[in-house]
């Protein structure tokens, strides 16, 4: 007994490490918001003394500096990072491949795929030269990460600069990743055992058996993820644009004006890590200022045609990348919605508010004014006229009105009608 004690003393801390795997799932595109969540994921990993943090990875991809910290975050990280591309039908494109080939074990699930996505921006034409030089520097990036990782650099370079896709059984014989697993479980059983270069040492990962302690994101960061969407951050944008016109046509009215401030200024957020064009959101302000120029001018739909124009175009501009690599714009159907409701609102909507502050009053006093009466008897001055089925005094303003006659209402003093004999 006393021998085996000092073995026991010896591999009881590698016990207790291996009891516990931190996860953490990424679904959706890459923000600064998940970057500080896969570092404080990290973090929490560290903290519990875990075998390793374990990343679910399903993006289309997203910010190169975020995917930047991201990988920085990895490649510095104290415990072993796991990225694992699963369920079934996830995807790894673009930053995500970025994040993959940094992880010290990459995984892939069956049904899933790797590769760059090189979206284009929609209604833009980028920089040549400028897409050049960040295609040039991903590639860089990709090849350092690649190197690092001891992982096929070709290939990496090939996902940068032509844009390829790979299936996980593809990627396993070209040495992009690691392993395939099916499950969890079935990671946790190939990874026990398995050798990771941590920084300067070299870990055995004991992870058979071990208790998975998934790591959410906080309230307060999911709202701020939803928030990072360019989409949301478009509608949020415009939402507070209309708030506060509203509120300064219709001074007093607080409720559009509290709206729109807060919506302007949770755009304002989402907005400061995008790359937004200052040509698309100048298009957005003029096209709202057609709208309200539509309907107070008689423009025969040519400011309604040019606001239409210039808010589709100012949405589509708004989000430009300086890098193809970029996942980030503003989906086609939130454009065209927003656009047709815009049109909507201003044209009928407020176009018939408006028109109805125009219209003649047709009740009250003002009502009087204009109106037609019969004289019930001699106006020589004054005398009585029926008006809309009532008897009123009435006084003549140009002289004698004689008995049946019809007579225009000019004013009403003193519950007294003044009136002048109707032409015709």
């Amino acid at each position: 007994m006393k021998r085996i004690l000092p073995y026991y003393l010896f591999f009881f801390p590698f016990a207790l490490s291996a009891q516990t795997v931190v996860t953490i799932k990424i679904d959706g595109s890459i923000n600064p918001v998940v970057a500080d969540y896969i570092h404080e994921g990290i973090e929490k990993a560290h903290h519990e003394s875990a075998a390793c943090l374990i990343i679910y990875l399903n993006t289309p991809g997203g910010l190169v500096q975020s995917t930047r910290v991201i990988v920085g975050s990895i490649m510095e990280s104290p415990v072993p990072v796991i990225v694992y591309v699963s369920p079934g039908g996830a995807h790894a494109g673009s930053a995500g491949v970025f994040i993959a080939m940094a992880a010290h074990i990459a995984a892939m699930a069956p049904g899933t795929n790797m590769g760059a996505a090189h979206p284009v921006g929609i209604g833009q034409q980028p920089d040549s030269i400028m897409n050049e030089k960040g295609v040039n520097d991903a590639a860089a990036f990709i090849r350092t990460i690649a190197d690092k990782r001891s992982r096929n650099m070709q290939w990496a370079e090939d996902a940068v600069r032509r844009s390829v896709s790979i299936t996980e059984k593809e990627a396993l014989e070209k040495k992009v990743i690691d392993l395939i697993a099916s499950s969890e479980q079935d990671l946790l059983l190939q990874l026990d055992g398995r050798r990771v270069g941590l920084n300067a040492a070299t870990v055995t990962l004991h992870t058979k058996g071990a208790r998975v302690m998934p790591y959410e994101m906080s309230f307060a960061e999911r709202i701020l993820n939803i928030l990072s969407d360019p989409s949301i951050s478009y509608i949020l944008m415009l939402l507070g644009i209309y708030g506060i016109m509203f509120e300064l046509y219709n001074p007093g009215a607080i409720l559009p004006g509290i709206v729109g401030v807060i919506a302007l200024i949770l755009a304002f957020y989402s907005m400061h890590s995008l790359p937004i064009s200052y040509a698309g959101l100048a298009l957005i302000v003029f096209s709202i200022i057609l709208f309200l120029l539509e309907i107070k001018i008689a423009s025969h739909g040519l400011l309604a045609v040019g606001a239409v124009v210039s808010l589709l175009l100012g949405s589509m501009m708004l989000i430009r990348s300086d890098s193809s690599l970029e996942f980030v714009r503003i989906s086609l159907a939130a454009i065209i919605s927003s656009t047709v409701v815009s049109a909507l609102f201003f044209l009928f909507i407020i176009g018939m508010g408006i028109k109805a502050q125009r219209r003649k009053v047709t009740t009250g006093l003002e009502a009087m004014a204009g109106a037609i009466a019969n004289t019930m008897d001699t106006l020589d001055p004054t005398g009585t006229v029926m008006l809309q089925g009532e008897v009123w005094n009435a006084e003549s303003m140009a002289g004698k009105i004689n008995k049946g006659e019809k007579v225009v209402v000019k004013e009403m003093r003193n519950l007294k009608l003044y009136v002048e004999k109707a032409n015709g």
